[in-house]
């Protein structure tokens, strides 16, 4: 039932007439939509002929091959589709929807998500379908010079995974690989959740290993063909200007409008590797479940809600933890290369691919593996201020001077519950930017960056302001507060692991922090209780932790930092 319902809902997508969505650009919109065609779509009609409808849309280009070939559309008249047509609400929101896409500096098939994350839905929607065929393994030929295979002629070696997880042996399967297994499909990687991993010496090198054999659906329809089509000599992001950007909805509570913060983003915005990330982890989760499989509706209820089966660590929140988990940077960079070779070989094929050879594939796949693996899932996931709804900074800021050697850990103490959810933590930082614009008189709020409970990070004064969070030492270090008191409990690990590695590395790496940069607690530099008992007890543990500091001299009550004032105010003590 599933797997018809949502081949209905992605010809739906493609087919919508166009106009403008009535109904906001929502993940509980989407989810509305599937929860509708799980009603109406009878399992017996659904299941046979939806499954051609995702790629049938007149638009084309290379992942759309990939579509086609790898999620086995074919062709099929929208007039089919009219049994189970939507509310006219939801065709307006599939229209929105239908089809990523980057124009003109806005962002267009995305949708904003509980947690506060922006989400693409196409390759969300093709990881699920991926993952509801059971993550089905296509064998390769090995002939590197091998020319692309003719128009109308069936490109052999297609097989789903056995139950004990090996590619079944089929006749004439000349290149097939017979020890391709799960474990090597969705391999955990032991660094994946404490830092950006060293990727280089694993790597795939075309010199010394020949190329690989088979492509993973799962990976080829969500992250390894446009992580390698981007990649391509010549392309918008050899540079990587725009791996991974970011943008601001024109309104929170009814977005309709993405626009991007960096206009020279590529198609891998934040919003596409979000999605396509989601996809992967949710395939994979329901190529692992047997019937009777749960609703995609309620699947996706869970994931982007309290979590999967009620584990809170399986939620969007986490997914770059949990989609490092399930790979490795040598399996993506194998599965990168496999459907750049698996492209060469599906007509039309993209011009860039045109008499590439595997040394030049395998390059293409190391660095898109690399960049992908250390700027997006080495790093934590920070919400811009316009996520959290900033107001504007007041004045003018003052430049810091990169790379910065310190990195000052607070607590907020007020407020003093961590904050566990997008809507708490943004209130949060609303009430905190009030606080020190209206009350202390600052130009905006102090940290440079907050961390929450939630699993992201909420951008302050952010990586090229100076803060005004550790007095006489703002333009020395960066600032970096958790939500909540923690003078006599820990903060979440979740928040800890943040500050003490993902956050710092993915600055190391971008050059905004020294490599040999000291951690400090704030009470270290002024008299102070900040960032609580316990919370410095643990920072003291840290690799990067100096204790050989001097404590400033006391100032006047109006100018020097003060023990932590009663819960009814907001600490000015933290932020001076």
């Amino acid at each position: 039932v599933a797997q018809g319902v949502l081949w209905i809902l992605l010809g739906l997508l493609l087919w919508s007439d166009p106009g403008t969505a009535s109904l906001p650009l929502l993940m509980k919109s989407v989810i509305q939509a599937l929860a509708e065609l799980e009603q109406k779509a009878p399992a017996a009609k659904a299941s046979h002929k939806a499954s051609a409808w995702l790629l049938s849309a007149p638009s084309s280009g290379p992942h759309n091959h990939l579509y086609h070939f790898l999620l086995e559309a074919r062709s099929l008249d929208a007039a089919e589709l009219d049994p189970y047509s939507l509310s006219p609400e939801l065709q307006g929101l599939t229209k929105e929807v239908a089809r990523h896409g980057v124009r003109d500096g806005q962002e267009y098939g995305v949708v904003l998500a509980p947690d506060g994350s922006t989400v693409a839905v196409e390759p969300l929607l093709a990881g699920l379908q991926a993952g509801l065929q059971g993550r089905r393994v296509i064998n390769l030929p090995l002939d590197s010079t091998a020319a692309p295979r003719e128009a109308g002629v069936t490109f052999p070696d297609v097989a789903a995974l056995a139950p004990d997880g090996r590619v079944p042996s089929s006749p004439g399967l000349r290149d097939a690989a017979p020890d391709v297994t799960t474990a090597n499909i969705g391999t955990s990687s032991p660094d994946a959740t404490t830092g950006s991993p060293d990727v280089q010496a694993s790597l795939p090198d075309a010199k010394a290993k020949s190329p690989p054999t088979t492509v993973d659906s799962l990976l080829a329809v969500t992250l390894a063909g446009n992580l390698g089509l981007t990649f391509l000599p010549g392309s918008q992001s050899q540079s990587h200007p725009g791996l991974g950007s970011e943008g601001c909805w024109d309104q929170l509570s009814a977005p309709q409008t993405f626009r991007l913060l960096d206009p020279r983003a590529s198609l891998l915005t934040m919003a596409f590797l979000n999605g396509a990330l989601d996809g992967f982890i949710l395939g994979d989760y329901l190529s692992q479940t047997p019937e009777p499989r749960p609703s995609l509706s309620h699947l996706l209820s869970q994931y982007y809600g309290a979590g999967v089966a009620g584990d809170p660590g399986f939620r969007s929140n986490f997914r770059r933890q949990k989609g490092a988990a399930l790979t490795s940077a040598p399996i993506l960079a194998q599965q990168v290369w496999g459907t750049l070779v698996l492209l060469q070989r599906l007509e039309p094929v993209h011009p860039q691919l045109q008499h590439m050879s595997q040394e030049h594939l395998a390059q293409v796949a190391t660095n898109a593996t690399k960049e992908f693996t250390e700027a997006f899932l080495g790093c934590p996931a920070i919400h811009p201020r316009c996520r959290w709804g900033a107001a504007p900074y007041r004045g003018r800021p003052t430049p810091l001077q990169l790379p910065l050697g310190f990195l000052y850990v607070h607590h907020t103490y007020v407020p003093a519950p961590p904050c566990m959810d997008f809507a708490r933590c943004a209130a949060n930082m609303r009430s905190m930017q009030r606080y020190h614009q209206d009350t202390q008189d600052w130009e905006d709020i102090g940290y440079s960056f907050v961390v929450g409970s939630d699993g992201y990070v909420y951008e302050g004064r952010g990586w090229y302001w100076v803060g005004a969070h550790t007095l006489g030492h703002n333009s020395r270090g960066f600032g970096v507060a958790i939500v909540g008191n923690y003078t006599a409990a820990l903060p979440t690990e979740a928040a800890l692991r943040t500050v003490r590695d993902t956050l710092p590395s993915c600055a190391v790496r971008a050059g905004l922090l020294r490599p040999d940069y000291a951690l400090l607690g704030h009470r270290q530099l002024v008299r102070t209780d900040c960032p609580g008992d316990a919370l410095f007890d643990q920072l003291r543990t840290w690799p990067h932790f100096t204790a050989n500091v001097k404590t400033r001299p006391a100032r006047s009550v109006s100018q020097r930092s003060r023990r932590e004032p009663s819960p009814l105010t907001l600490p000015a003590s933290d932020l001076q």
